[in-house]
């Protein structure tokens, strides 16, 4: 069973109010705004047992009750089958608070991505936890929403020691986002390159190469005999659409074409923006006969929009795009799109930052994996004239 919890914030007061109270009869007074109790059903337990519970049930010392749930310690096994069959009654859970007291672990990591909704991340998150659940971790999943004020909050809150390590996925390391993550109190891998002016920083990055991706996948249209080709591609403010246009350029230029800002389209990673930025792109009259879209959900807008229009992939344009998602093997055509490695980045990323947690290396790491295009039946060769 995968441990994950999809919170878009980590409310501990709620948590805890959860924990006081297990029934279902918890209803909020609409007059004074009290949480107070409806009714509890008679089978259900008002409170959680704690060990001293256990104690007078069994009429063993609260230590001899302690070594028995423990495993550690000398209990006689008559005795241990006693009080664990009294727990099993009392319905006894070892309160997480405690645990974290005495093991100075939560045994939680915070994952911090900015959209929730984009499939880019779903493969990412599954690696994170494969590599997670075999060190007995919980994933906190938090949820950004591109707001900076959001990815600064929940940095912040990790002072409060609530998880024991982070991975935080965003668009754009910015400098108020590098101070905040310099002043957390635990362990931090980006999924993103970033490296500080004077190279002191010291958390680990798990990325690939965007600017290489989106050259890769511009390439490929001028070797197919493109010459007009479109980039859709996210702000050009932040760090991974700089970087990705950045591609697109050195590709167009290293191979004698002109770098024209008319055919960058700068929209949001969503299938309907990019729809809707292509649409409006195609209204201004300019010859294109490919598209370059810096994930799939843009580049399935385009396709869309083309569709709408009666213009045939590829017969009349060709796209390619990146992420390389599930999405792409489910689009007619298929899209042919660029790898981004998103499963092993997750995975990667919850490995060197257990390293981190378990002490096991005080030293930075950076991971660099390498992007490849994974070719299906949305890219033709250009028609001759």
């Amino acid at each position: 069973m995968r441990k994950i919890s999809a919170l878009n914030y980590c409310d501990r007061t709620s948590m805890c109010e959860l924990h006081r109270n297990r029934s279902e009869g918890l209803k909020s007074s609409a007059r004074d705004g009290k949480v107070k109790v409806k009714e509890i059903a008679k089978n259900e337990v008002q409170d959680m047992s704690t060990i001293y519970d256990i104690a007078r049930e069994t009429g063993f010392s609260p230590s001899t009750v302690a070594r028995a749930l423990s495993g550690r310690g000398y209990c006689g096994e008559a005795a241990r089958e006693v009080i664990l069959e009294a727990a099993k009654r009392l319905q006894y859970v070892p309160v997480q608070a405690a645990k974290v007291l005495k093991n100075k672990k939560t045994k939680k990591v915070m994952f911090c991505i900015p959209d929730i909704y984009n499939p880019y991340y779903f493969s990412m998150i599954e690696g994170a936890n494969r590599v997670l659940e075999k060190h007995g971790y919980y994933m906190v999943l938090v949820h950004s929403e591109h707001n900076k004020s959001k990815e600064l909050g929940f940095v912040e809150a990790l002072k409060e020691q609530f998880v024991d390590g982070l991975i935080m996925g965003s668009f754009d390391f910015y400098p108020g986002l590098i101070q905040a993550i310099r002043g957390a109190s635990v362990p931090v891998v980006l999924t993103n390159f970033y490296e500080s002016g004077d190279g002191k920083d010291n958390f680990d990055c798990v990325y690939v190469d965007h600017t290489k991706a989106i050259y890769i996948a511009t390439a490929e249209m001028i070797e197919r005999g493109h010459r007009n080709i479109v980039f859709m591609g996210g702000k050009n403010t932040e760090q991974t659409g700089i970087e990705r246009l950045r591609g697109y350029r050195a590709a167009m230029e290293d191979r004698g074409l002109k770098y024209d800002e008319r055919y960058v389209i700068s929209s949001d990673f969503t299938r309907g923006g990019g729809r809707r930025d292509f649409e409006t792109f195609m209204k201004r009259k300019l010859p294109f006969t490919a598209v370059v879209a810096s994930n799939d959900l843009m580049g399935i807008g385009c396709m869309n929009a083309c569709q709408k229009l009666g213009i045939s992939i590829p017969e009349d344009v060709s796209i390619v795009t990146l992420d390389n998602t599930d999405y792409c093997a489910c689009t007619f055509p298929r899209l042919s799109s660029v790898n981004m490695m998103q499963y092993q980045i997750g995975y990667n990323s919850a490995e060197l930052l257990m390293e981190r947690i378990e002490e096991k290396r005080d030293y930075k790491k950076v991971v660099m994996l390498e992007p490849t295009l994974v070719e299906r039946n949305s890219v033709a060769e250009v028609k001759k004239v």
